[in-house]
């Protein structure tokens, strides 16, 4: 089925693209969540008339993902972390983790978009991760992990 996109949709594309998808799929998710609508002369005619709309939007979202991606690179995330023998962790570092110390320094990323390297950070030490930004474009975070320091009890 032939639609067209209402809102950005992950692995799918952005506001206003055409795309052929399984008709179910239309049918029963992206047309009900209002996310897309069907291919017809007049919702052409519709996505005419916003197109130079949609476009400010792409060029918004576009500078929003440059100013981020300055961010990102300019800070550096240092997380303490209970440790065992050798410098393992109890646990690991996941996106969620980095993305809730991220929102600490009023920075919101998806925790969807952060890659972190080889199969996950479970040792101490600095590593650097990738996050996925609008229009293809990463950024790369630095992010220190280091022994969570006990308090002496007297």
């Amino acid at each position: 089925m032939k639609i067209i996109l209402n809102k950005d949709v992950i692995n799918l594309g952005e506001e206003g693209d055409v795309k052929i998808v399984a008709d179910g799929y239309a049918r029963n998710f992206l047309i009900p969540q209002k996310m897309a609508l069907p291919f017809t002369k007049g919702n052409v005619k519709n996505l005419e008339q916003k197109k130079n709309a949609i476009e400010q939007r792409k060029e918004e979202k576009q500078k929003g993902a440059l100013s981020l991606k300055e961010r990102l690179t300019e800070e550096a995330i240092t997380l303490s972390m209970s440790v065992g023998e050798k410098g393992k962790l109890f646990g690991a570092v996941t996106p969620a983790t980095i993305v809730e110390e991220l929102a600490k320094n009023g920075i919101n990323v998806d925790k969807r978009k952060v890659e972190l390297p080889g199969k996950g950070i479970k040792v101490v030490g600095e590593y650097i991760v990738n996050i996925k930004l609008y229009g293809g474009k990463n950024a790369e975070l630095k992010i220190n992990v280091k022994p969570l320091e006990q308090e002496v009890v007297s």
